[in-house]
């Protein structure tokens, strides 16, 4: 037998046992339950801290002034700080809570006063009518009974004025764009406050998404409590993200964002420690104005306005629901945009008055815990994914060894941590968080990440907020090319490494440190692979997004109506089940809903045909309302592992 694969089946024992036990314990094990939560968190932990006592007292090169000694300390050291991010967050998913209960068994209370005036902020900047449209329309249908909504546009642009007198909704603009969206909400509280009457309470939008009809209602009930101060709700979105769309994943992978919202949220809710996210929030409205409107000293408002009001007293409350609808960035671009200035603006406020060291500011010991991860998880953990690709090159390469192991080793302490670790969090976030794609998503942003750290600590002021971009052009494919380029002097340098080290006459032979670089070398492979396929944008033909259906609707054509199932639908059109009643071109009527509509067939096939509803204002409205309307959701519930493999196989070799 090959002495590599004698050697793994005498010591792999540990692991394969381990992970069989996690995974067949885990079957019986509730995940709602805190219990059993804190239970398989320890020993992910223990674990993961027997793995990390051996790394810094084992593995590490004789102490020396060496280079191997150089970079074994230094990669250690930016590894073992991932790994205390890790724990922290481990420790914070040990409870998780839902406030759906709070809310039904409040709503009676809401619906016996009067109802509170709430103001409706949308924010935008240079988003285009179509998305504008339909987030006024949106708001402005929601059944709460005492709200007004305002476009406050930091663009000042005479059509949106327009617009918003078409839809019968206040505007607000400003002369500059001081302190960007922080700025901008704070020029249109001014503003509420010198019309004489004051809101109660504000709600935050962003310009793209759409809020369902009882959005307000279902938030409105969380504050019979007078100590909440902000109620967050998760964003959820209607277009893939760019890994779902590059890959071509979006039926079967959920967006990257969804274990942060569906779990990571409701975890710290649990602990007292939720955050206002921007966007699809209600904000208690005098002790916003007590702290002198939303905090400018960090691009991220948003966290910041939850740590200065609970500095005074109030907490921010997490509802799991899905109650409003957006959009992901279109592009990678606008993606790694995104994801740096949450970086930045995380950065800036522990740099700042707020920050976990600075212990005049009466922040709680949980916030402090979790400013410390989130810190951690931007810097080490970002970090220490670029060094995972470094370290066995230079090994190969140069024969610079920063971690003496072998492969033993590797088998005792590495792959029992490794398979209980992805087991459980497997389990917790119901397949959310994978390996593969865990790295490839950290990686894609990790550079600019580590950039946006760097400016966050040498320059914590004066940073300026960048947009993340929405709509335009985006039915061709394209490539972007600087971080693709990057990316292959990565994917390039590893396979030399491989082909220097085992593919000539006299290369090494695959014992211990040698097959050990030479497996972590396949596997950074395998991710940058996957990495440069993001890389390709690939065509959106459509701009308003498909949701599936289940629904039905009432096809009119020649005095006859006939009832279809959808099988998908949009702002501008529907996808219908069944033989086509017209040909193309042909007028018809919809009856969906309580509305009937004018549309036109677009498309006939044998088994379906698309139609497009006419371009009236009304035909919009009554379009944007159904399709918002909480009837269709476009998250994925469950993740299929084999369906997952089968579609980045499809995508890497079609």
């Amino acid at each position: 037998m090959n002495p590599v694969a004698s050697t793994f089946l005498a010591n792999a024992w540990l692991g394969i046992a381990a992970g069989g036990i996690a995974i067949a314990s885990l079957v019986w094990l509730d995940r709602n339950n805190a219990m059993h939560r804190t239970i398989v968190c320890s020993i992910a932990i223990i674990l993961m801290w027997r793995y990390m006592t051996w790394r810094i007292f084992t593995s590490l090169p004789e102490m020396a002034p060496t280079l191997d000694y150089g970079v074994g300390i230094t990669f250690v050291t930016v590894e073992m700080l991932s790994m205390l991010s890790t724990t922290m967050s481990l420790f914070f998913l040990t409870r998780i809570r839902d406030r759906t209960a709070d809310v039904e068994a409040n709503l009676p209370w809401l619906r016996a006063q009067p109802a509170p005036r709430i103001d409706v902020l949308i924010c935008t900047y240079n988003e285009e009518r179509l998305i504008l449209e339909q987030t006024i329309v949106g708001a402005m249908s929601m059944n709460y009974p005492n709200a007004r909504v305002w476009i406050s546009d930091d663009g000042r642009r005479n059509w949106l004025r327009q617009l918003c007198d078409e839809h019968g909704c206040g505007y607000i603009t400003r002369r500059d764009n001081a302190h960007a969206k922080a700025g901008n909400i704070n020029n249109a509280l001014v503003y509420l406050c010198d019309l004489g009457e004051p809101p109660e309470f504000i709600s935050i939008l962003d310009a793209d998404f759409v809020p369902r009809p009882d959005f307000l209602t279902r938030c409105m009930a969380l504050m019979r409590d007078p100590r909440v101060g902000i109620v967050q709700t998760p964003q959820h979105f209607v277009n893939p993200d760019p890994i779902q769309g590059n890959l071509a994943l979006s039926g079967v992978w959920p967006d990257e964002q969804r274990y942060f919202f569906d779990v990571l949220m409701a975890s710290k809710d649990a602990w007292g420690a939720a955050f206002c996210c921007g966007t699809s929030s209600v904000v208690r409205f005098n002790p916003l104005m007590q702290i002198g409107g939303f905090p400018t000293d960090s691009v991220t408002e948003d966290y910041l306005v939850t740590l200065r009001l609970r500095e005074i007293g109030y907490q921010t409350v997490y509802l799991n629901e899905q109650l409003s609808l957006g959009l992901a960035p279109e592009g990678l671009k606008e993606y790694i945009t995104q994801r740096s200035r949450w970086c930045l603006g995380f950065v800036q406020i522990c740099r700042g008055k707020s920050g976990p060291l600075r212990f005049q500011n009466r922040l709680t010991f949980v916030d402090r815990v979790i400013l410390s991860e989130t810190f951690l998880y931007w810097s080490a953990t970002h970090s220490f994914r670029l060094l995972a690709l470094i370290v066995p090159v230079l090994f190969l390469l140069f024969g610079i060894q920063a971690v003496h192991a072998s492969v033993q080793d590797v088998l005792s302490y590495f792959l029992p941590c490794f398979i209980v670790q992805m087991s459980i969090m497997g389990w917790m976030t119901q397949a959310r968080v994978v390996p593969i794609m865990a790295d490839v998503s950290q990686l894609i942003a990790a550079h600019s990440v580590l950039r946006a750290v760097v400016a966050g600590l040498l320059r914590p002021v004066g940073q300026k907020f960048k947009v993340t971009a929405k709509g335009g052009n985006r039915d061709v494919r394209f490539v972007e090319w600087s971080l693709l380029k990057m990316l292959l002097g990565y994917l390039v340098l590893t396979i030399v490494a491989v082909i220097s080290a085992f593919g000539w006459d006299g290369g090494w032979s695959l014992q211990e440190s040698s097959s050990i670089a030479l497996f972590w070398s396949w596997y950074n492979i395998l991710i940058l692979t996957l990495t440069c396929f993001v890389c390709i944008e690939q065509p959106r033909k459509r701009k308003a997004e498909r949701l599936q259906s289940g629904d039905r609707v009432g096809v009119c054509w020649n005095g006859e109506t006939r009832w279809h199932p959808i099988l998908d639908i949009s702002t501008s059109g529907l996808r219908i089940e069944g033989r086509p009643p017209a040909e193309n071109g042909q007028p018809v009527a919809l009856q969906i809903g309580d509305v009937t509509l004018p549309a036109r067939v677009v498309r006939t096939m044998k088994a379906d045909f698309a139609v497009r509803i006419d371009d009236t204002i009304e035909a919009r409205k009554a379009m944007i309302r159904q399709v918002y309307s909480s009837r269709y959701n476009p998250s994925i519930s469950e993740v299929q592992t084999d369906k997952l493999i089968k579609a980045v196989l499809v995508r890497a070799f079609r």
